[in-house]
């Protein structure tokens, strides 16, 4: 019998659990032992009680929790617990799945690989539709989005839909969205749904359609080089394309009331697309959310996790977003993880078939090596400089 263990997430912060209640009976109706440790649940409102009456067999200590674990599900990479890496408490042969960031933190990865665990990194799941349930940087990227329009609304010192009173008529909030990932798509959605005008750019034209399925007028820029990547996402463009992007969105940025920014290049520092000239032409009490301020931002003003007032306009740089709505997040996010155990485990036994390409993309680490090219560029990039 797999066991399966949830931890305390260990990031100041972090509200979210790796399994909620209903994915732990889930898992013990499929044959799998789960032990979650002690208060795993309480920043999503989950207590131990709820986890036990699902089956859960309740932990205190932490390096017993993560000793006995086949399988560890978590949401942030292994932190520092009691003053202990966390990691050092996984013994060899355990599987680990959770973000784990490996592009940016390719030491880490190196040091899984050199203890002799298998580490699968939830966001190198393949954009395609046999790993859609399994796409968890799709389902937070959903609530960051719902949410950063939500503090826009909340931040912006007048309304986001027209109001017809008898004092007059208020004409409604102008939004760009910059970047119509799926983070993008949702925040357009969501001011749409305050009832804000709204328009939005990204790089890719073919996802033109779903901007405006949305009900956001598409802002089009002509751009020659590749933008997208085979999975699908936003690639980085070259200096002179990007300088061509700012001379155009520097009139639309003039004219919202809110500037959202969503671009981010896995394992790069975010783009620079909105400069502090482009700030310093906003109208006064206009707001900018950039989400994409734990990788350095998209607006040069923006500081990591502060609210920061430049000449009248308010840049806000929110940092971990899906954490703000531990519970949902958690949800959808447990349902993500059921999904890919399931898929990766086979009459009680792991399965790493690396001709699959869900778990070759996935699977960063195996039997003490880094079997992931990227991660090994990245760490060899690291090593040279």
């Amino acid at each position: 019998m797999i066991k399966i263990a949830v931890p305390k997430e260990s990031e100041l912060g972090e509200l979210r659990v790796a399994l909620v209640p209903d994915t732990v009976s889930r898992f013990v109706k499929l044959g799998f032992e789960v032990l979650v440790q002690t208060g795993a649940g309480l920043g999503a409102h989950f207590t131990d009680a709820d986890y036990e009456l699902a089956g859960a067999t309740i932990i205190s200590s932490p390096s017993r929790l993560w000793g006995e674990a086949d399988l560890l599900l978590k949401v942030g990479p292994p932190g520092i617990q009691h003053g202990q890496p966390e990691m050092n408490w996984l013994k060899a042969g355990s599987v680990l799945i959770s973000f784990l960031d490996p592009l940016a933190n390719p030491e880490r990865i190196q040091e899984l690989a050199q203890r002799k665990i298998t580490a699968l990194s939830m966001e190198l799941i393949p954009r395609s539709s046999r790993a859609q349930s399994m796409d968890a940087l799709s389902s937070q990227a959903n609530i960051a989005g719902y949410k950063a329009a939500l503090i826009a609304a909340a931040s912006l010192p007048r309304l986001f839909p027209m109001m017809t009173t008898a004092a007059g008529t208020i004409p409604p909030a102008k939004v760009l969205v910059i970047g119509a990932g799926v983070a993008g798509l949702q925040a357009i959605a969501t001011a749409r749904r305050l009832g804000a005008v709204v328009e939005a750019f990204d790089v890719r034209p073919a996802v033109k359609e779903e901007v405006q399925s949305v009900g956001a007028k598409f802002i089009e820029i002509p751009i020659e080089e590749d933008t997208a990547t085979n999975g699908g996402y936003a690639k980085e463009v070259g200096q002179s394309t990007q300088e061509r992007i700012r001379q155009v969105l520097t009139e639309h940025v003039k004219k919202a009331d809110v500037v959202i920014t969503t671009a981010q290049v896995q394992g790069k520092r975010a783009p620079l697309i909105v400069t502090e000239e482009m700030v310093g032409e906003m109208k006064l009490g206009s707001v900018i959310v950039d989400m994409a301020a734990g990788q350095g931002g998209n607006c040069a003003c923006t500081e990591p996790g502060k609210d920061v007032y430049y000449n009248g306009v308010t840049i806000i740089g929110p940092l971990n977003l899906p954490s703000s709505v531990p519970i949902d997040a958690s949800q959808v996010y447990a349902k993500n993880l059921l999904t890919l155990v399931k898929y990766l485990v086979k009459d009680g036994e792991f399965n790493f078939n690396f001709e699959d390409d869900i778990i070759d993309s996935t699977c960063v680490t195996y039997e003490g090596e880094i079997r992931h090219a990227k991660v090994k560029q990245a760490l060899s990039t690291l090593v040279e400089a």
